[in-house]
């Protein structure tokens, strides 16, 4: 198959929340996260693809608890943090290597995104305008700093923030409603939220994936990476979670710990 065959990206569901990718050519694979190798097999079965890669996020284990089933079927190269705790990673990457599926004609660039976990990494796939963000970035929202500091998460969040506001942004569980009621507590008057659920919340009702959205849409309604908006700062000052003239980090810090007890 030629390398100009046109690549696309597959949802799987799995456990409650998860989403694994497969990106695909029509006759190969790769897959991200596989935190389980049964629904995995069943996509490779249903639309006839040969899986020839396997990209890790972060070691944790709804993410990576697939690796060596799936290894025992297909002898594939699997790239991602080097972490002892991933089992099976052929492949370590660090920021800025370059991930090369010669087989698909696809090339993506590793990117360390400390803050969910010390070893995460992100993918992008520039040609395509592709992230895969494991559980850094979420549909309005971002990971529970579990290893990273505040510092670490801010600096991950404001460099994928960076990227073209057209990039497909491909996170790993649908948090989407749930994150958005948070978002809308910090924001009650930001329109473009208020019509992004709705539309949103449509999604889910017929069960269709919130994912993926694009950085664009992130910049203007999630509030994680809205930390220097007046409308964020006023309404931390207001719920007494900041001072006034509070910096960008410390404006994260406090929504990311109001988040964390939110219900």
């Amino acid at each position: 198959m030629s390398e100009t065959t046109p690549i696309g990206v597959i949802t799987i569901p799995a456990f409650n929340d998860n989403y694994f990718w497969l990106i695909h050519n029509k006759q190969y694979a790769v897959v991200v996260d596989p935190g389980d190798a049964a629904p995995v097999l069943a996509a490779l079965n249903q639309f006839r693809l040969q899986l020839v890669a396997i990209l890790i996020t972060h070691h944790h284990a709804d993410h990576t608890a697939g690796v060596l089933d799936l290894l025992r079927l297909c002898e594939v190269p699997v790239f991602g943090p080097a972490n002892p705790k991933i089992a099976g990673i052929t492949h370590a990457v660090k920021n800025n290597d370059t991930v090369q599926i010669p087989l698909m004609g696809l090339e993506m660039l590793a990117l360390e995104v400390p803050g969910h976990t010390l070893d995460h990494i992100a993918y992008v796939a520039t040609t395509h305008g592709w992230l895969f963000c494991g559980d850094t970035l979420f549909a309005a929202g971002c990971g529970r700093l579990f290893e990273g500091s505040p510092e670490q998460m801010y600096a991950s969040l404001s460099l994928l923030a960076t990227m073209p506001d057209t990039t497909l942004v491909f996170c790993a569980h649908e948090y989407t409603l749930s994150n958005m009621r948070f978002a809308l507590e910090v924001e009650p008057d930001n329109r473009i939220l208020l019509a992004r659920q709705k539309v949103d919340t449509n999604k889910r009702a017929n069960n269709q994936p919130t994912l993926p959205s694009n950085i664009g849409l992130e910049k203007k309604t999630n509030p994680f990476l809205r930390c220097n908006e007046p409308s964020v700062i006023k309404s931390l000052i207001k719920h007494g979670k900041i001072k006034a003239g509070s910096d960008a980090v410390t404006v994260f810090t406090a929504l990311r710990e109001w988040k964390n007890g939110f219900r």
